[in-house]
C-alpha cells in the first residue's frame, strides 16, 4: 500500500540534517574561499585546467547522457503507466498556471535570462560549427537561434525534471525513503549501503554541485544590476554597490524560501511570470514584429532538422574551445543542477500525472525558453543586423552583462525596458536562489518539509560566498561556475540508474494505483 509522506516532529524539522552532508558541503565552501584567499592564481588555473580536461574527455559522456534521458522519458509519457499519480494525492496542490510558474522560474531562469540576449547574438556573429551561413548575415538568423535552442532547450530541461523525480517521487511518496539524491542510487546499491557514510557523501557531491551552479548567477546577477544602474543613471559601479545588491537580494530569496512552496516560492515565481508576458508582449507589438515570429518559425527548423548534429557533435568535429565553452560547458552545468531540481519538481507535483510533469518539464518549458530567447536574442540579432548597436566585441569576451543592457536599450520604451528587464533577471535569481536553498534544506532533513531554519542557512551562505568571491574580483566567480562542469562527472553516475529506473517506477505507481495490471 502507498505510505504518505514520512511525519517528522518539530524536533527533527529543526535539525540541520546529515551531519556528513554539512561538513562536507560547507568544507567545500570553506575550503575554496581559503585557497583563492591564498592563491587566487592557483586556483583559478587548476579549476581551468580540469575543465578543459573533463570537457574533452567526457563531453561525449554528458551529451549522450542529456539524448537518452530526452527521449526515454518522452516514450515514458506516451505509455499507461504515465496516467500514473505522484505523491499519494488524486487532485494538484496548486492551479496549472502556479505550477507551471514555478517550473518555468526556478530551474533555467537564472541563467536563462542571464544569456538570453547574448547567446543568440554571439553565435550570430560566430557561426555555430554545425552550420555553415556566412557570421553576420540574414542566413545566420535561423542557425543562431537554433544552436541556443540547443543549449536551452528540450535535452536540458528533461534532464533536470523528468525521469529522476519519477524515481525519487516513487521511492519517497510510496516507499517512504528519503527525499535525497542518494535515494537514486537505492535500486543499484541497496538501502542498507546508501543509509550510511556513502549516502551522505553522495549527496554532498550533489549540494557542492548546486552550490557551485547558484552561486555563479547570483554574483553575477550583482555585477549585471551594478552595472545596469551605472549605465542608466550614472550610480557607482563597484564593490560597495555589488554588496548593496546581493543584500538585497539574499533577503528576497531566504525569506522566499523561508515561507515555503505554496507562500513566497510561489508568489515571486508567478510575479516573473506576469512580468516577463508584459515583457514579451511590449516587445512583440512594438518591437520588430515579423523579423521575431519569422526568424522564431526559421530558428525552430533549424533547430529540429539539426538536431543531432547539434547534439552529437563533439570535440573531433568542432573546435575543442567551442564545445568546451559552449555546449559540454551548458549539459554539465543542467546535470550539476539535476538531483536537487528533481527533488523540487517531484515535490511541486504532488497530485500531478507522471505524464503531465513530463509534459511540462521537458516539452513546455523548453517552448516557452525558446520564445523568450526569440524575444531578446532575436531582437538583437535584428538590431545587429541592421546596426543599431555592435554586440561583435562584448561578446568575443564573453561580456553577456554588456550584452542583456545594450539589447534592453535598443528595444521599444527604452531605458524603461532595461530597468524592467533588470528587475526581471534580479527576480528570476531570488527564485532560483529560494528554489535552491529549499532544496538543499530537503536534502538535508530528508523530507519535504525542512525548518525554515536550515532555508534560510543555505540562502545566506550562498550569498555571503558570493561577496567574498565578489570581492576576490568577478574571476572567482567565474572559476566556481567552471568548476560545475567538474562536479558533473559524479553527479552523472548518480543520475544514469535513473534511464532505466525511471520507466520501473513509473510502472510500479500505475501498478499500485491500478492503472495497469
Amino acid at each position: 500500500m502507498p505510505q504518505p509522506s514520512p511525519n517528522v516532529e518539530g524536533s527533527q524539522r529543526f535539525s540541520l540534517g546529515d551531519p556528513i552532508v554539512l561538513i562536507f558541503s560547507i568544507g567545500f565552501i570553506v575550503a575554496f574561499l581559503a585557497l583563492s584567499l591564498y592563491d587566487l592564481t592557483l586556483v583559478a588555473d587548476s579549476i581551468s585546467a580540469g575543465f578543459a580536461w573533463t570537457a574533452l574527455v567526457l563531453g561525449s559522456y554528458f551529451q549522450l547522457l542529456l539524448l537518452l534521458t530526452f527521449f526515454i522519458a518522452i516514450g515514458l509519457a506516451m505509455t499507461p503507466a504515465a496516467k500514473a499519480k505522484i505523491g499519494n494525492l488524486d487532485a494538484p496542490e496548486m492551479s496549472t498556471f502556479k505550477w507551471l510558474s514555478i517550473i518555468l522560474c526556478t530551474l533555467l531562469a537564472g541563467g536563462g535570462v542571464f544569456f538570453a540576449a547574448g547567446e543568440p547574438v554571439y553565435h550570430f556573429v560566430v557561426t555555430p560549427p554545425a552550420f555553415e551561413s556566412e557570421a553576420g548575415t540574414a542566413e545566420a538568423v535561423s542557425g543562431a537561434l537554433g544552436q541556443s535552442f540547443m543549449h536551452w532547450g528540450f535535452m536540458a530541461w528533461a534532464v533536470l525534471g523528468s525521469l529522476t523525480a519519477v524515481v525519487l517521487a516513487h521511492a519517497h511518496y510510496v516507499k517512504g525513503q528519503p527525499l535525497q539524491p542518494r535515494t537514486l542510487l537505492y535500486p543499484v546499491l541497496g538501502e542498507r549501503l546508501m543509509r550510511g557514510p556513502l549516502g551522505g557523501i553522495v549527496d554532498a557531491c550533489c549540494v557542492i554541485a548546486l552550490v557551485a551552479g547558484t552561486v555563479g548567477p547570483i554574483g553575477f546577477l550583482a555585477t549585471q544590476v551594478s552595472f545596469g544602474l551605472h549605465e542608466l543613471f550614472g550610480l557607482p559601479e563597484g564593490y560597495p554597490g555589488q554588496l548593496i545588491i546581493l543584500a538585497v537580494l539574499g533577503s528576497i530569496y531566504v525569506l522566499s524560501s523561508m515561507s515555503g512552496v505554496h507562500k513566497g516560492i510561489q508568489l515571486l515565481s508567478r510575479f516573473n511570470v506576469l512580468l516577463a508576458l508584459a515583457i514579451g508582449a511590449v516587445i512583440i507589438v512594438f518591437g520588430p514584429t515579423l523579423f521575431l515570429v519569422n526568424s522564431y518559425v526559421s530558428g525552430m527548423g533549424a533547430y529540429i532538422s539539426e538536431f543531432f548534429t547539434m547534439a552529437t557533435m563533439t570535440a573531433e568535429t568542432a573546435p575543442a574551445w567551442w564545445m568546451q565553452w559552449w555546449t559540454v560547458f551548458f549539459f554539465a552545468w543542467f546535470i550539476g543542477y539535476a538531483p536537487l531540481m528533481a527533488i523540487f519538481v517531484a515535490r511541486i507535483s504532488r497530485g500531478r500525472s507522471i505524464r503531465e510533469m513530463i509534459i511540462a518539464v521537458a516539452i513546455l518549458a523548453p517552448i516557452a525558453t525558446t520564445v523568450w530567447f526569440t524575444l531578446l536574442g532575436g531582437s538583437g540579432i535584428y538590431y545587429q543586423l541592421t546596426g543599431v548597436i555592435d554586440l561583435t566585441e562584448a561578446l568575443n569576451n564573453f561580456q553577456f552583462d554588456v550584452a542583456t543592457l545594450t539589447v534592453a536599450q535598443a528595444l521599444p520604451g527604452g531605458t524603461w525596458m532595461a530597468l524592467a528587464i533588470l528587475m526581471l533577471t534580479t527576480i528570476f535569481v531570488a527564485t532560483t536562489g529560494d528554489s535552491m536553498s529549499y532544496a538543499i534544506a530537503v536534502v538535508g532533513a530528508g523530507h519535504d518539509n525542512p525548518s525554515p531554519v536550515m532555508r534560510a542557512f543555505w540562502g545566506i551562505a550562498m550569498a555571503l560566498m558570493a561577496a567574498v568571491l565578489l570581492y576576490m574580483g568577478a574571476g572567482q566567480i567565474g572559476a566556481l561556475q567552471q568548476f560545475i562542469v567538474i562536479t558533473a562527472i559524479p553527479v552523472s553516475l548518480i543520475l544514469m540508474p535513473s534511464l532505466w529506473n525511471g520507466p520501473q517506477a513509473a510502472y510500479a505507481m500505475a501498478r499500485e494505483q491500478g492503472i495497469i495490471d
